[in-house]
């Protein structure tokens, strides 16, 4: 049943990227080949330059392993994880790198650098993660957050989520993406804790919110995403069956959902960390290179945005 597609990136993303400026980008924990791999990609599409954050020695071989010339960058010596990713939120601060790329350390590791009351990277938003998902054979796009940072988000976080979303769908170009707050059902009801999450969402956001998306909810996935299936259950909001973005409710909702995509579709997942200073690139060991690009380049665009935002 999985398939047998071989992802790609996809080729408008990397089009709005490649029109804007590089991006200057520290690579944290940079001595690894997959780490290097994605730097490269990245760097040969004209979309970053990267400042290499590490171990010296260790990314001086994994450049010769993957035959890489990494004579023309910067490089700053990093001893550890942590050394490493503090490091690299200093670049963000000195204004010298305007975006971060997770190179070889635990999430948990760089989260903790971002987080850093007096030396980090935040804004006041909660940070909070996007999929943006290319499927083969269709030319729509659906973004999924949040499936990798907040496992069950409260109202006020699921607001900070939504707006890193609609700021990233602006940034992408779309001004007023529809949002579909997911559950199991359309109908609000106590046996269904997801459903009250999104009525307490709506109720909560404010005019800017509701002027910036259209967000509408509980749905579920099919009411969210099929027309005709929103048309049979008598669904006459506009977002129902053209959903651009699916909030979910936890993240063992999002997470199953961008992985089936991935899997069983052959998607191609771009992620972005949003709610810092700087955009973040995740990327997982298990991602291929198409994948790795297509997050470099949602995360350029969405660099730029916030630059001139």
């Amino acid at each position: 049943m999985l398939s047998q597609l071989t992802p790609v990136c996809p080729q408008p993303l990397l089009n709005q990227a490649q029109a804007l400026p590089a991006m200057v980008t520290a690579v944290v924990n940079a001595g690894s080949e997959l780490a290097l791999e994605s730097a490269k990609l990245a760097f040969e599409a004209g979309i970053i330059v990267p400042i290499l954050v590490g171990n010296i020695a260790a990314i001086q071989k994994a450049a010769q392993a993957i035959d890489w010339n990494i004579d023309q960058f910067e490089l700053i010596a990093s001893e550890s994880e942590e050394d490493s990713a503090a490091n690299a939120v200093q670049c963000v601060h000195q204004g010298t790198a305007k975006l971060l790329m997770k190179g070889n350390l635990h999430t948990d590791v760089l989260i903790r650098a971002l987080l850093n009351k007096e030396h980090g990277l935040r804004t006041g938003e909660r940070l909070s993660h996007l999929f943006h998902m290319s499927v083969p054979g269709s030319d729509r796009v659906l973004c999924i957050t949040d499936a990798v940072v907040n496992v069950s988000p409260d109202t006020k976080t699921q607001l900070s989520i939504l707006r890193g979303a609609t700021d990233v769908m602006h940034a992408l170009g779309n001004l007023k993406p529809k949002v579909a707050l997911l559950s199991a059902t359309e109908v609000v009801t106590q046996a269904m804790p997801s459903s009250i999450a999104a009525k307490e969402l709506l109720a909560a956001m404010s005019d800017q919110d509701h002027q910036a998306a259209d967000v509408f909810g509980p749905l579920a996935f099919d009411g969210a995403m099929s027309p005709e299936a929103a048309k049979i259950k008598g669904i006459t909001h506009p977002v129902a069956g053209y959903a651009d973005v699916l909030l979910v409710p936890n993240i063992e909702t999002g997470n199953a959902i961008f992985k089936q995509l991935v899997y069983f579709n052959g998607a191609t997942a771009a992620g972005v960390l949003m709610g810092a200073k700087v955009p973040v690139m995740l990327t997982s060991r298990a991602d291929p290179p198409a994948a790795r690009l297509a997050s470099a380049a949602l995360a350029v665009v969405y660099a730029h945005y916030l630059g001139e935002k």
